[in-house]
């Protein structure tokens, strides 16, 4: 079953659940997906643009939630919290700090970077290898520690 097919029946599932967070935040899925294919005039997205598009849509859901408990917001920080885990369970599991370390330094010693100012080749191959896997800000703080 595709991400897609996936998303779809889930979407059914918190209908019928009448789960509303669920349904607002695979709705958005959804929307964005309807919206990729469109903008790209193709009729199936890859598994990799779909990872993408959600990873971005938790990225976007974290960083408001982030805002909104700056400003003492906590109904709406809840929600983004909420949808934002929701969104999660279709994403790959996260790797552990320990199995990105030991990736990232196999990528420096390949690349043979030896200072901060060869970060960019390091990261252009990390980011690439480990999408979807890791966080990009968990990519590039690891990499300054490994090249700082």
């Amino acid at each position: 079953m595709s991400l897609t097919e996936k998303i779809s029946s889930d979407l059914i599932t918190a209908m019928k659940a009448k789960d509303k967070i669920a349904l607002e935040a695979i709705r958005a899925v959804k929307t964005a997906f309807v919206l990729a294919r469109a903008e790209k005039g193709i009729e199936v997205l890859s598994a990799e643009e779909e990872l993408k598009i959600i990873q971005k849509l938790v990225k976007q859901r974290r960083e408001s939630a982030t805002i909104y408990k700056e400003q003492n917001r906590a109904d709406l920080y809840d929600k983004e919290v909420a949808e934002a885990d929701v969104l999660e369970k279709y994403l790959p599991a996260k790797m552990s700090e320990e199995a990105l370390l030991s990736i990232i330094k196999g990528i420096v010693e390949k690349v043979g970077a030896k200072s901060p100012a060869d970060m960019g080749k390091v990261m252009g191959i990390a980011s690439k290898e480990l999408a979807g896997k890791a966080d990009g800000k968990e990519i590039s703080a690891i990499v300054k520690k490994i090249l700082g």
